[in-house]
């Protein structure tokens, strides 16, 4: 698994490269883009990526005050919360742009894309490493908390309004409350009649385990209605116990016949 090395921002490429690359990157993963006017003018997941870039600067070179309020005027314009601090790869895509929180500890790989309301949470008030790091080619649905200092690897996909509180290895995809693996390296874990996962179709497991106790409900008021009949075509024979046997007769008792 390779992740994004988090190294000072002047080692990497310059400003204006990773500008180029996170502008570029939209066309690719947002069918609604029309024009660069367009993408540069109207998408407030842009700016807050284009503003991170230089107040993630500005915390490196120890302007800590300056970073802080250019990220809060970042905040106020785009809705997007993201800590100078926190170290973001190439290729990063916030679409619609609208309640995603990303603190100063996490840690973010290359060609990654989040919907709105999206939070890169802490789970301790200790000044440490406390929040999630992503691996490259992560995928974070609408809604999605991702909390602690855990590490989702590369190709991870994150269902909507998922709660992840655990590592989660390469290549799974994960959903629920909290988060658990449905599918991993191409096979999928979920029961067989369950939903194929594209980002828009994401299984439902209460709803799945609400219809088998349906199915089960069905099954065994069936299986009743059977001694029912069959106790009222028999049920007045004095022979019953000879024909069918004491175990029939508890049997049907059991499942409410006389």
């Amino acid at each position: 698994m390779m992740f994004f090395s988090p190294s000072r921002p002047s080692v990497a490429s310059g400003l204006w490269q990773d500008w180029r690359d996170d502008v570029a990157c939209v066309f690719a993963r947002d069918p609604a883009a029309r024009g660069l006017p367009e993408v540069l003018l109207a998408y407030p997941g842009v700016h807050a990526v284009l503003l991170h870039r230089v107040t993630n600067r500005l915390w490196h070179a120890d302007w800590k005050l300056t970073a802080r309020l250019l990220a809060a005027f970042a905040r106020w314009l785009t809705n997007v919360d993201i800590h100078p601090g926190a170290t973001i790869g190439k290729r990063f895509f916030i679409d619609h742009g609208a309640g995603v929180v990303i603190g100063e500890t996490a840690e973010i790989g290359h060609d990654v894309t989040m919907y709105h309301g999206v939070t890169l949470g802490g789970t301790t008030w200790n000044k440490e490493k406390r929040h999630p790091t992503l691996g490259n080619n992560v995928l974070i649905g609408a809604g999605a908390k991702i909390l602690g200092a855990i590490t989702l690897g590369d190709n991870v996909r994150v269902g909507a309004n998922s709660v992840v509180i655990k590592d989660v290895p390469p290549c799974c995809t994960v959903i629920g409350i909290p988060g658990r693996i449905i599918q991993q390296k191409g096979l999928k874990i979920q029961d067989p009649r369950g939903i194929d996962l594209d980002h828009h179709l994401v299984p439902d497991p209460v709803g799945k385990a609400l219809s088998c106790l349906v199915d089960r409900l069905d099954e065994l008021e069936s299986n009743q209605k059977r001694f029912v009949v069959a106790e009222e075509t028999c049920g007045s024979c004095e022979a019953e116990g000879v024909c069918h046997g004491e175990d029939v007769v508890m049997l049907k008792q059991a499942a409410g016949g006389k």
